[in-house]
């Protein structure tokens, strides 16, 4: 047996809330929040920290909260 130690490694997490309505903002900021897995007011989700997670928190910033 050999030890897979990459497979144990952890990776970084960011916790998100939607603490603003996406009533009357752009399109493209509402498909952002739909894809940061966002769907009604003060929902939360957790997600790999990446840089494209990172931008789509910058686009939508003044929407969620970052936990």
């Amino acid at each position: 047996m050999s030890d897979n130690k990459s497979a144990k490694a952890t990776t970084a997490t960011v916790n998100i809330k939607l603490v603003r309505s996406i009533n009357g903002t752009r399109e493209s900021h509402r498909a952002t929040v739909r894809g940061l897995g966002l769907r009604k007011l003060n929902s939360e989700s957790t997600l790999e920290d990446t840089p494209a997670v990172r931008g789509m928190i910058n686009k939508v910033s003044y929407l969620v909260k970052v936990l």
